[in-house]
């Protein structure tokens, strides 16, 4: 998430109250999550185990929770709970905004797009020519969505990121600055859900197809013509290439990648990212033919029980 305009050093430790090492007028930018960071940005952490990730990392301000030695070229703000001040900093500059119409006055809508009843488009969107959002869809702030969309009833676009901080009162919910990105000539099935990103884009790719009740996580990347069958969960930060095919009911954990061309038979777990062009199956998924043989296997225990009773 970019800033309007470029902050200092300065300026971002006096907007949440911290000390800072290097020079006041070291500039700001934006911020960012550990996955996405570029020069200029702010990137959170509290944990010694991932210090040395942020600090090594393309981000040029670190907030931490301990005062190390400030790495050439970068800065820090030290802060006694990362974690809360990077919210403060996020609801600074991306603050909930109320609509009190159906669709906000600042939307931009295409020519010979068609908006059914019941529809909520929130501030700052904009939709391309000829989409079709059928009835019940809800569209939150700042979303963008390309030429010849579809959008099945019921869906969901936008809403917050499923990312918490486990704290002694309870869970502390990070909050969610960034976008959603629909590319053109994208469908999105009835009652499907694409969270916004954190603080970058969740984005659907050119052409890609969407059945119903799919749900898409935070700052996940869905490339172009991917086809993804129904009840499909795809946890936050995923990058699923190009042409990639995903079957139905399948789960996706956060963090890895779809390579270009896979194929993911339907009811598979995947943990681990995949190679081009294969297929997979099975929980936890492997290559297809490799659970093909395990099953096979399986199916002949009975008869190798069997035959050791008869020794």
């Amino acid at each position: 998430m970019k800033f309007p305009k470029p902050h200092t050093l300065k300026q971002i430790a006096t907007l949440i109250d911290c000390e800072f090492r290097g020079s006041e007028d070291f500039e700001v930018l934006g911020i960012n999550e550990i996955h996405v960071v570029e020069p200029g940005d702010v990137v959170f952490v509290d944990h010694p185990k991932y210090y040395d990730t942020a600090l090594e990392s393309a981000a040029t301000i670190v907030l931490i929770n301990k005062d190390v030695p400030c790495p050439e070229g970068k800065a820090l703000l030290i802060s006694d709970d990362p974690f809360r001040d990077f919210n403060k900093i996020t609801a600074h500059f991306k603050p909930f905004k109320a609509s009190n119409s159906a669709i906000a006055t600042d939307a931009v809508i295409g020519e010979g797009t068609i908006i059914q009843p019941n529809c909520f488009i929130g501030n700052n969107v904009n939709i391309g020519k000829n989409c079709t959002i059928h009835a019940n869809v809800s569209i939150y702030d700042d979303a963008i969505i390309g030429d010849n969309v579809t959008i099945h009833a019921g869906a969901v676009l936008g809403a917050s990121a499923f990312y918490y901080k486990n704290r002694p009162e309870g869970y502390d919910q990070l909050k969610s600055g960034g976008r959603v990105i629909i590319e053109n000539n994208v469908d999105i099935g009835a009652l499907c859900t694409i969270d916004r990103g954190v603080t970058g884009d969740t984005t659907i790719g050119e052409g890609s197809k969407l059945d119903n009740q799919i749900q898409i996580g935070h700052d996940t990347i869905i490339g172009k013509k991917c086809l993804i069958a129904s009840q499909t969960g795809i946890a936050g930060c995923v990058v699923v290439e190009d042409n990639v095919t995903i079957w139905g009911q399948v789960g996706i954990k956060s963090g890895i990648k779809i390579s270009k061309g896979t194929v993911i038979y339907a009811q598979a777990g995947l943990n681990n990212s995949t190679e081009e062009g294969k297929t997979y199956f099975g929980t936890p998924a492997q290559e297809a033919r490799v659970s093909f043989k395990d099953l096979a296997y399986v199916k002949k225990i009975p008869e190798i029980l069997q035959k050791l009773k008869n020794i």
